[in-house]
């Protein structure tokens, strides 16, 4: 019989770093910083942390945190190269360290300067170089897209939101009712870039087509920060006022990861395999569900992992986010902390960072009521999904 993640590990810290645009700090800096905040959350000293684990960046390897952390001895460290779904991915790596007695405290942090540092896209042999490195099959890139033009994440999904468009005739109003939302709840976000910045339905709707269907605030923001965090066994919880555990974390793939075009189904998505698997291992149904922290990319991307999650069939989610279902008080308050559209894009472990705030009552004006289970997630890549249940 197989041994269940459930309830065996939990989450004791989160931090963040301010998130700003403009900033002379470098990437290492970021996440140290961040790991320090979540180890002051925690109430332990850094130099408690034995496990490393720095998901998706490929400029900052673990043992360049050791120093700045003040770590006695690095037991575990490890890397996952998921794109935008390798924070949860990261998780359930920690969890498996954790739980089997490999290390007692592993952070897991993660950001990026997408600002101030290289960016997906453009022709700058640098630039072109740090595209390679972050994306799947750099050679079939090279060879078979960039060439003819197709090189930024709005590119590639777009290819996907296109034909989910063509197949199911949803409703467009879906995205905007996403953005909206988002920067809505981001106003409750004293750390959330958008605080302040209101968004009218004209605003959504006169802002630049940049490659269709995704308008300029279909897109996440591109800003400078970092967040973490730590995970432990339960036998160490005893240690913290308010461990929240992990009920259920997977990770999945489509069919053929490193490409869309050629698949067989180009709307097939990680976390149609791996939501099930976390479903089961959590034992909760979705209805249970209190609250979700949704990869947001893009605006179209929530939609659709909504639908491959099962809370809906496919075409159906913008009928799934209207009349209020996402916001605070709804159904299933979605992104309460403005997620990668409204507050910052640094590869989503700012979701989990959020969902345990919520977990711990620690919210503010953006608590969900009675919040007892959440869900996040993560996408990345050409369609790689991550997945966790979360319960206080």
């Amino acid at each position: 019989m197989r041994r269940s993640l459930s309830d065996q590990v939990c989450i004791v810290g989160v931090g963040e770093t301010n998130f700003v645009r403009g900033t002379d700090k470098s990437l290492t800096q970021l996440l140290t910083e961040a790991a320090v905040n979540a180890c002051q959350d925690a109430g332990i000293h850094p130099s408690e942390i034995d496990g490393v684990i720095n998901p998706w960046r490929y400029n900052v390897r673990c043992e360049d945190l050791v120093a700045g952390l003040g770590i006695k001895e690095l037991k575990f460290s490890g890397r996952s190269e998921m794109g935008g779904a390798s924070a949860i991915a990261a998780i359930q790596q920690a969890a498996l360290a954790v739980e089997h007695g490999v290390a007692e405290y592993v952070v897991v942090t993660t950001g990026q300067k997408g600002f101030s540092g290289p960016r997906l896209g453009g022709t700058d042999p640098r630039i072109l170089d740090f595209n390679n490195t972050i994306m799947p099959n750099p050679e079939y890139r090279d060879n078979m897209e960039y060439p003819y033009g197709l090189m930024v994440p709005m590119q590639y999904f777009s290819l996907h939101a296109n034909r989910w468009f063509y197949q199911y005739n949803p409703d467009p109003i879906g995205m905007q009712i996403v953005a909206m939302t988002c920067r809505e709840h981001a106003h409750n976000n004293n750390n959330a870039y958008m605080k302040g910045r209101v968004m009218t339905e004209e605003d959504y709707q006169n802002s630049p087509m940049l490659v269709t269907p995704f308008r300029l605030f279909d897109c996440s923001l591109e800003v400078d920060g970092a967040g973490a965090v730590i995970v432990t066994s339960k036998r160490n919880a005893h240690r913290f006022k308010k461990p929240i555990y992990i009920a259920g974390i997977a990770e999945g793939h489509p069919n053929q990861p490193d490409d869309m075009p050629t698949r067989p189904d180009i709307l097939d998505m990680g976390i149609k395999y791996a939501a099930p698997r976390a479903f089961e291992m959590a034992g909760i149904s979705r209805d249970e569900i209190d609250f979700a922290e949704i990869y947001d990319c893009f605006t179209f991307i929530v939609l659709r992992q909504i639908e491959e999650m099962g809370f809906c069939e496919r075409g159906e989610a913008p009928e799934f986010v209207k009349n209020g279902r996402i916001t605070y008080g709804g159904q299933l308050p979605i992104n309460t902390h403005g997620g990668l559209l409204s507050q910052a894009h640094i590869v989503g472990i700012n979701h989990v960072v959020e969902a345990v705030h919520q977990l711990r009552g620690e919210a503010g004006t953006a608590q969900v009521q009675d919040a007892k289970i959440g869900l996040v997630t993560g996408y990345g890549d050409m369609g790689d999904g991550s997945i966790a249940i979360l319960h206080n």
